[in-house]
């Protein structure tokens, strides 16, 4: 993450801008202009005029304007109701889940440890020559997408299942970011391909690197969508 307000005010400085020079050159009013670089986004308009003025204001400064409206969308949402953005949670697997597979996986090794027990208390003979008991169990891993963001990183976006499905994960990866995903059938929309590893149920994903890349993945396929 960086500062949204601090990088534009800081760059306008640098170039001795003031208020009313950018608005003559850009046709941002000069309240909305200040308004950017205090990040109090409840000022303007709506949501759609903010990302245009953050990308027009940050391209006239020299900046990269898809970069500032990256951050913007990874860190507000807007309201479907009142087109006011709000600050956004970043979205991660859903711990419930989560805990379901850890119960289950104590569970069951609590089990196989009861078992242990009933079979040398009441498994008869002499305990000094009778075979002991070996009992083996497989330790359970949970099947997921897991992803890490490398060099340059990307804004990545992940659904359960399709493009319609329950978001899971929605933000930009950068480099070293680490997200593990419990299920086995994803829809991903990638920015940069090439800024991100993944591996599904244990298996590297071999992805096309085009960019802006959406596609359904499997364990045994990976599939083209349209959107």
């Amino acid at each position: 993450m960086f500062e949204i307000g601090n990088s534009l005010r800081e760059a306008r400085v640098r170039q001795g801008l003031e208020w009313g020079q950018v608005e003559l050159a850009t046709k941002i009013r000069a309240k909305y202009i200040r308004a950017l670089e205090e990040e109090q986004f409840e000022v303007l308009p709506s949501g759609t005029y903010i990302k245009g003025f953050l990308r027009s204001y940050a391209e006239f400064l020299g900046l990269d304007g898809q970069l500032y409206v990256d951050e913007y969308n990874s860190r507000y949402i807007v309201s479907s109701f009142e087109d006011t953005p709000q600050r956004r949670p970043r979205i991660r697997q859903d711990r419930g889940v989560e805990r379901k597979v850890v119960l289950a996986a104590l569970a069951g090794i609590a089990a196989v440890t009861a078992l242990v027990i009933v079979a040398w208390k009441f498994g008869g003979g002499d305990a000094s020559t009778s075979t002991p008991v070996v009992l083996r169990h497989k330790t359970v891993v949970p099947k997921g997408l897991q992803f890490v963001g490398i060099k340059k990183g990307t804004y990545l976006e992940v659904r359960r299942r399709s493009p319609s499905g329950a978001v899971v994960y929605q933000g930009t990866l950068r480099a070293g970011d680490a997200e593990f995903l419990v299920g086995t059938r994803f829809w991903l929309y990638v920015r940069r391909p090439a800024g991100v590893r993944f591996k599904l149920a244990g298996k590297p994903l071999s992805l096309p690197l085009r960019r802006n890349l959406r596609v359904v993945v499997t364990p045994t396929k990976t599939a083209r969508a349209s959107g």
